[in-house]
Protein backbone atom coordinates (compact mmCIF):
# COMPACT_ATOMS: atom_id res chain seq x y z
CA UNK A 1 0.00 0.00 0.00
CA UNK A 2 1.40 3.39 -0.93
CA UNK A 3 1.43 6.28 1.50
CA UNK A 4 -1.15 8.04 -0.65
CA UNK A 5 -3.45 5.01 -0.47
CA UNK A 6 -3.02 4.93 3.31
CA UNK A 7 -4.02 8.61 3.32
CA UNK A 8 -7.14 7.73 1.33
CA UNK A 9 -8.06 5.11 3.92
CA UNK A 10 -7.35 7.48 6.80
CA UNK A 11 -9.38 10.30 5.26
CA UNK A 12 -12.25 7.92 4.52
CA UNK A 13 -12.49 7.28 8.26
CA UNK A 14 -11.57 10.74 9.54
CA UNK A 15 -15.07 12.30 9.28
CA UNK A 16 -16.21 9.77 11.87
CA UNK A 17 -13.77 11.33 14.33
CA UNK A 18 -15.62 14.63 13.91
CA UNK A 19 -18.94 12.80 14.27
CA UNK A 20 -17.76 11.22 17.50
CA UNK A 21 -16.71 14.61 18.84
CA UNK A 22 -20.11 16.05 17.89
CA UNK A 23 -21.83 13.28 19.83
CA UNK A 24 -19.38 13.29 22.76
CA UNK A 25 -21.20 12.46 25.96
CA UNK A 26 -24.47 11.87 24.08
CA UNK A 27 -26.33 14.38 26.26
CA UNK A 28 -30.01 13.69 25.54
CA UNK A 29 -28.97 11.91 22.33
CA UNK A 30 -31.89 10.50 20.36
CA UNK A 31 -30.61 7.67 18.19
CA UNK A 32 -33.98 7.40 16.45
CA UNK A 33 -33.49 10.96 15.11
CA UNK A 34 -29.71 11.61 15.20
CA UNK A 35 -29.70 14.30 12.50
CA UNK A 36 -32.39 16.31 14.27
CA UNK A 37 -30.46 16.02 17.52
CA UNK A 38 -27.26 17.19 15.82
CA UNK A 39 -29.08 20.07 14.13
CA UNK A 40 -30.13 21.37 17.57
CA UNK A 41 -26.60 21.34 18.99
CA UNK A 42 -24.57 24.48 19.65
CA UNK A 43 -20.95 25.29 20.41
CA UNK A 44 -18.28 22.69 19.75
CA UNK A 45 -20.88 20.01 18.94
CA UNK A 46 -22.38 22.11 16.15
CA UNK A 47 -18.91 22.98 14.84
CA UNK A 48 -17.84 19.31 14.93
CA UNK A 49 -20.96 18.35 13.00
CA UNK A 50 -20.28 21.06 10.41
CA UNK A 51 -16.66 19.88 10.16
CA UNK A 52 -17.90 16.31 9.65
CA UNK A 53 -19.99 17.42 6.68
CA UNK A 54 -17.12 19.38 5.17
CA UNK A 55 -14.71 16.49 5.68
CA UNK A 56 -17.06 14.17 3.79
CA UNK A 57 -17.48 16.78 1.04
CA UNK A 58 -13.73 16.96 0.47
CA UNK A 59 -13.29 13.23 -0.07
CA UNK A 60 -14.40 12.67 -3.70
CA UNK A 61 -11.88 15.05 -5.26
CA UNK A 62 -9.04 13.78 -3.06
CA UNK A 63 -9.89 10.14 -3.77
CA UNK A 64 -10.12 10.87 -7.50
CA UNK A 65 -6.81 12.72 -7.51
CA UNK A 66 -4.95 9.86 -5.83
CA UNK A 67 -6.57 7.17 -7.99
CA UNK A 68 -6.06 9.05 -11.26
CA UNK A 69 -2.45 9.82 -10.33
CA UNK A 70 -1.90 6.14 -9.59
CA UNK A 71 -3.46 4.99 -12.85
CA UNK A 72 -1.28 7.45 -14.77
CA UNK A 73 1.92 6.46 -12.93
CA UNK A 74 2.51 9.94 -11.52
CA UNK A 75 5.68 10.32 -9.44
CA UNK A 76 4.70 8.39 -6.31
CA UNK A 77 6.93 10.31 -3.91
CA UNK A 78 5.30 13.61 -4.88
CA UNK A 79 1.79 12.17 -4.75
CA UNK A 80 2.54 10.71 -1.32
CA UNK A 81 3.89 14.03 -0.06
CA UNK A 82 0.87 15.95 -1.34
CA UNK A 83 -1.50 13.36 0.13
CA UNK A 84 0.21 13.75 3.51
CA UNK A 85 -0.12 17.52 3.13
CA UNK A 86 -3.84 17.11 2.50
CA UNK A 87 -4.25 14.90 5.58
CA UNK A 88 -2.36 17.34 7.79
CA UNK A 89 -4.40 20.24 6.45
CA UNK A 90 -7.66 18.42 7.14
CA UNK A 91 -6.57 17.53 10.67
CA UNK A 92 -5.70 21.19 11.22
CA UNK A 93 -9.06 22.10 9.65
CA UNK A 94 -10.93 20.03 12.27
CA UNK A 95 -8.88 21.53 15.09
CA UNK A 96 -9.58 25.05 13.80
CA UNK A 97 -13.29 24.29 13.45
CA UNK A 98 -13.51 22.99 17.01
CA UNK A 99 -11.50 25.93 18.38
CA UNK A 100 -13.72 28.38 16.45
CA UNK A 101 -10.85 29.93 14.47
CA UNK A 102 -12.64 30.68 11.20
CA UNK A 103 -9.86 32.59 9.43
CA UNK A 104 -7.22 29.99 10.21
CA UNK A 105 -9.70 27.28 9.25
CA UNK A 106 -10.15 28.89 5.84
CA UNK A 107 -6.39 29.11 5.34
CA UNK A 108 -5.85 25.42 6.10
CA UNK A 109 -8.84 24.52 3.91
CA UNK A 110 -7.19 26.37 1.03
CA UNK A 111 -3.86 24.63 1.72
CA UNK A 112 -5.57 21.24 1.63
CA UNK A 113 -7.31 22.14 -1.63
CA UNK A 114 -3.98 23.20 -3.12
CA UNK A 115 -2.56 19.79 -2.22
CA UNK A 116 -5.39 18.01 -4.03
CA UNK A 117 -5.15 20.17 -7.14
CA UNK A 118 -1.38 19.71 -7.11
CA UNK A 119 -1.82 15.95 -7.22
CA UNK A 120 -3.65 16.39 -10.53
CA UNK A 121 -0.69 18.40 -11.83
CA UNK A 122 1.59 15.41 -11.19
CA UNK A 123 -0.20 13.49 -13.93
Amino acid sequence: MTIAYACVLLMGLFPYVAAGIAKKGFENFDNSMPRQWLAQQTGFRARANAAQANLFESLPLFFAAVIIASINNAPQARVDLLAIGFVLARIAFLICYLANWPTTRTIVWVLGSICVVSIFFQI
